[in-house]
């Protein structure tokens, strides 16, 4: 059994009487992260949201007009190119779906010469992926389809 000199700092107070530490969560504030999802929302920064939107480390596009995965068109992912990302999530809702072959084909070509990737996804598992490819300073978005 461990006795007072060999005790851990964080479970007790240390040889020279120094209260125990503490660790919490630290990182820039303006950068978003999901804090949170369940199968027909999402939290960002501790916010939920509840419809289709765009996530980026800098802002959140709000005004995506993709609805759900049946009203999916090529438009829709053409408009995410002028982000510039590294990588695109497209988290297609509770489960993991694939937009039809006429929309895929073309917007992963126009996004590819873009210098995009596109990777389809459940909505959890893009909210995950995104969060570790933020904490690695990646160029990445999430459009999530939560209708």
């Amino acid at each position: 059994m461990a006795g007072p000199e060999t005790s851990f700092p964080h479970t007790t107070r240390n040889r020279r009487n120094r209260p125990p530490l503490k660790l919490h969560a630290s990182g820039p504030i303006s950068i978003n992260t999901f804090t949170g999802y369940g199968d027909d929302y999402v939290a960002v920064n501790g916010q939920r949201i509840d419809r289709s939107v765009v996530v980026l480390p800098d802002r959140i596009l709000a005004d995506w007009s993709a609805r759900s995965l049946e009203e999916l068109m090529l438009a829709h992912l053409e408009a995410l190119i002028p982000l510039e990302r590294e990588v695109i999530l497209l988290g297609t809702g509770s489960r993991l779906r694939f937009p039809p072959a006429a929309v895929m084909r073309p917007a992963m070509a126009r996004l590819a010469a873009a210098g995009t990737g596109l990777e389809v996804m459940d909505v959890h598992a893009a909210c995950r992926t995104y969060n570790i490819l933020v904490a690695e300073e990646r160029r990445v978005a999430a459009a999530l389809l939560l209708g």
